[in-house]
C-alpha cells in the first residue's frame, strides 16, 4: 500500500502568484444556454476567477518564488532543489524546471525535474522533495505547483482559474516530518482528458473541429470531463484515503488544525467535509475567488485565505488532492513560524 513517512524536512514558507488584471465575475460572464449563472455559482461556490491570456505558470511561479525567497532571506546558492509540477509546461521540451533554474539564478549544481499531473499534483509533488530533502544530502529545496491554460477556449471554462505556487522546503534535523497515503485509478484515465496534443494523438485540422460532448460544443483540444463519474470518485475517495492515512499512522484525524482539499467545487467539497464530519471554520476555501486552480489550489488556499491565522504559532494539517488520473494524495504535517508571502498580482505584459 502506498504510505509513506518521511522526517527531519519542514516547510519554511508557501507564496502564490495570480494575475491581476483580468478578474472574471461568473455571474457577467455566464451568458449562454449551456449555463444557468446562478445555479453554476451556487453549485461550483466560484465566484470570479482570475485568468491570462499571456503569462504562463512558469511566469506565475517565478513571481511567487521571487517574493518568498526574499521574504526567507534564503541565500539562492543553497538552493539545491526544484521540482515544477504542471499540466501546462513552456515547452513539450525542455522541463520547465530548468527554464526556472536559470531565471531565478540558482546554482547550476542544482536538480530539477517536472512532474505532469493536475489536482493531485502538489501532494505528489511534495512527496518527491520530501523524500529526497529527508537524507540529508541536499538542505534546501521549492517545490513549483499550478497551471494556466492557454488552449483556445479554455480561458472561457467559468470554473477554473489560473495560478502558480511555490513552497520552501528545507531539512532540519529532528522535523517531525510528513506522512502521505496515495493511490491512482487508471481506470478512470478518461474522466478528465483533453483527446489531441500529445504523441497518441497529435493535433490536426481535426482537432479544432467541434463535438457534441455533454450538451456541450468542444474540439478534441479542450479538457472533457464525465461530470458525474469525477463528482462520485471526489465524495467518496478522498474521505477514505484521510481515514486510511489516520488509522495507519494511529492519530485521530479530527486533531487537525487545518483541511485542505483540492478546489474542486463546492458541492463536492462540501460532500467530503460532511462525511468526515469537520467543522466548517477547519475547511478553508479558495474557489469563489479563484475557481479551480489545478495542482496549485492547496498552496493558494493557504496563501489566501490562512495568512495573518498560522505564521507565528504551530498548526496541524491534512491536505488531499485529488482528480486528473484518477489519482489521489493525502499528506499530514505541522508548520511552525510558517512564513506566508503576500498573494502576488501579476500584470499582464
Amino acid at each position: 500500500m502506498a504510505f509513506f513517512e518521511f522526517k527531519n524536512v519542514k516547510i519554511a514558507g508557501i507564496a502564490a502568484g495570480v494575475p491581476a488584471n483580468i478578474t472574471l465575475n461568473n455571474e457577467q460572464v455566464i451568458q449562454s444556454e449551456d449555463y444557468d449563472a446562478n445555479a453554476f455559482v451556487e453549485t461550483t461556490g466560484v465566484r470570479q476567477r482570475r485568468v491570462s491570456e499571456t503569462l504562463t505558470t512558469s511566469d506565475l511561479c517565478f513571481a511567487a518564488a521571487d517574493k518568498l525567497i526574499s521574504d526567507l532571506e534564503w541565500d539562492k546558492s543553497e538552493i539545491e532543489m526544484l521540482v515544477f509540477v504542471s499540466q501546462t509546461a513552456d515547452y513539450i521540451l525542455p522541463a520547465t524546471a530548468c527554464i526556472l533554474q536559470e531565471r531565478l539564478g540558482l546554482s547550476k549544481e542544482c536538480y530539477a525535474e517536472d512532474i505532469a499531473l493536475g489536482c493531485s499534483g502538489w501532494v505528489y509533488g511534495l512527496s518527491n522533495v520530501v523524500s529526497l530533502l529527508s537524507t540529508g544530502s541536499i538542505k534546501k529545496a521549492l517545490l513549483f505547483a499550478g497551471d494556466a491554460k492557454k488552449r483556445a477556449k479554455e480561458i472561457l471554462n467559468p470554473l477554473f482559474g489560473h495560478a502558480g505556487t511555490v513552497t520552501a522546503l528545507e531539512y532540519i534535523e529532528g522535523e517531525k516530518g510528513f506522512q502521505f497515503h496515495f493511490g491512482t485509478d487508471g481506470s478512470g484515465y478518461d474522466s478528465i482528458i483533453i483527446l489531441d496534443g500529445g504523441s497518441r494523438n497529435q493535433v490536426s485540422p481535426q482537432s479544432f473541429e467541434l463535438e457534441n460532448f455533454e450538451g456541450k460544443q468542444i474540439h478534441r483540444l479542450q479538457t472533457r470531463m464525465k461530470g458525474m463519474d469525477v463528482f462520485a470518485f471526489g465524495i467518496s475517495v478522498p474521505p477514505k484515503s484521510i481515514k486510511k492515512l489516520a488509522e495507519h499512522y494511529g492519530f485521530d484525524y479530527l486533531d487537525a488544525d487545518y483541511f485542505i482539499f483540492h478546489q474542486a467545487n463546492m458541492k463536492m467539497n462540501e460532500k467530503i467535509r460532511t462525511k468526515l464530519k469537520l467543522e466548517a471554520d477547519k475547511v478553508p476555501y479558495s474557489m469563489p475567488n479563484f475557481g479551480n486552480t489545478s495542482s496549485a489550489s492547496i498552496p493558494l488556499t493557504i496563501v489566501s485565505e490562512l495568512k495573518g491565522k498560522i505564521e507565528n504559532k504551530p498548526a496541524k494539517f491534512i491536505c488531499c488532492g485529488f482528480g486528473v488520473g484518477l489519482s489521489w494524495g493525502t499528506v499530514a504535517f505541522e508548520t511552525d513560524n510558517l512564513v506566508i508571502s503576500d498573494l502576488v498580482e501579476l500584470n499582464l505584459y
